[in-house]
């Protein structure tokens, strides 16, 4: 059981001859009941001091553990976006080979397509080409023929239809000349 002032106040000692001065007691007892009542003021303020500070120590723990788990979940939150930024990069990349793949067979395939259109054409100017000198061959013919021979006369008209087709054939052979090498 704890001492009080209360109790050092009450309490009553039995006379003795030669006993201590009363008085004296009495005055020092009272001293004591003050030191022991600023002492009980002093512990009591100290128990709230203290109460205080665990209470403030209770706080700043729990709010360590709460920061604690916010770093924990914002590191998980940040691992979580890095994986779905790097899935997202990777099926943006692949879209992208997959578009450029896409967009290089296109070009394969036009540029086929172009190269038959120009073998295609070069035939054409080919077989009318040739049409062409089977027609002036047969002119030709019909032109050295003797029946023109005999009506015109002689060499100076087959002369001059010499001289233009050998022109007509020079000029054949620098245009598919230019055609090769340009």
């Amino acid at each position: 059981m704890a001492l009080t002032p209360i109790d050092i106040h009450n309490k009553e000692f039995s006379s003795r001859f030669r006993g201590y001065d009363i008085d004296e007691v009495n005055e020092f007892l009272d001293q004591i009941i003050k030191e022991f009542e600023l002492l009980i003021r002093e512990n009591r303020r100290y128990e709230e001091l203290v109460n205080d500070m665990q209470a403030r120590i209770d706080y700043f723990s729990s709010m360590e553990d709460t920061l604690n788990k916010s770093i924990i979940v914002a590191q998980e939150a940040a691992e979580e976006v890095k994986n779905n930024a790097q899935k997202e990069a990777s099926l943006i990349l692949k879209q992208a080979e997959r578009e450029a793949y896409a967009r290089e067979e296109e070009a394969a395939r036009k540029e086929q397509l172009a190269e038959r259109e120009v073998v295609q054409m070069l035939k054409k100017v080919e077989l009318y080409r040739t049409r062409f000198r089977v027609l002036v061959d047969a002119q030709m013919e019909l032109l050295n023929s003797t029946e023109w021979e005999t009506i015109v006369g002689e060499p100076p008209v087959q002369t001059v239809l010499d001289d233009r087709t050998e022109l007509a054939y020079n000029d054949d052979e620098v245009t598919r000349n230019e055609e090769q090498h340009g």
